[in-house]
């Protein structure tokens, strides 16, 4: 019977041993899970944060060109005006959103314009600008204060009002003491950035 005993003891003994053998061997396969799904973890993880950092680039280079934007309209909203100096009088025009009224800008960048204007017929002040501009003539009816280009080359100056086809330049701010300043007869005017 001992025999018999010490088989059955035997078989425990094994069947044990065989059974922690398993849990064993079972025990690292669980965690090399648990490893990957960490690591799965982490490369999401950093999936997300280069997401974000990248959603805050974008959002940084946004906000970046908005204000470069702003600025540039506001430099476009600064540099459209020009000073027209008659005599003692000084005046600021804003000009018109035209290829000829750019042209006369960047005319001025160069150097302020020294023009000889004569009255014509009790409304307004002509007189050549030395040099062609972009025509992009339309019927107009002028009013004081209207700054045109006629013909291309001559810039004419309203005290009056006028129906004619022309291309717009620009035109006075402040019309105060504008008459005045025009008077009668020939005016010497010069134009220039502010």
């Amino acid at each position: 019977m001992s025999e018999r005993i010490r088989k059955i003891a035997n078989f425990v003994l094994i069947l044990v041993f065989t059974t922690l053998l398993t849990c064993c061997a079972a025990a690292p396969s669980q965690e090399t899970s648990q490893t990957n799904s960490e690591t799965v973890q982490e490369i999401v993880s950093e999936e997300q944060s280069q997401e974000t950092s990248q959603t805050e680039n974008t959002t940084e280079e946004f906000t970046t060109q908005t204000i470069y934007s702003e600025e540039t309209s506001q430099v476009e909203k600064i540099t459209d005006k020009i000073c027209i100096q008659i005599g003692d009088y000084k005046f600021t025009a804003t000009l018109e959103k035209t290829t000829a009224a750019n042209e006369l800008f960047q005319m001025l960048e160069e150097a302020p314009l020294v023009l000889e204007l004569d009255d014509y017929s009790g409304f307004e002040k002509v007189g050549p600008l030395g040099k062609s501009l972009t025509r992009s003539d339309k019927q107009t009816t002028t009013q004081k204060g209207d700054i045109v280009l006629y013909n291309g080359s001559n810039i004419v100056m309203f005290y009056g009002s006028n129906s004619w086809s022309y291309t717009r330049l620009g035109k006075i701010d402040d019309l105060t003491n504008w008459e005045e300043a025009l008077g009668s007869g020939s005016i010497t005017v010069t134009l220039s950035l502010l």
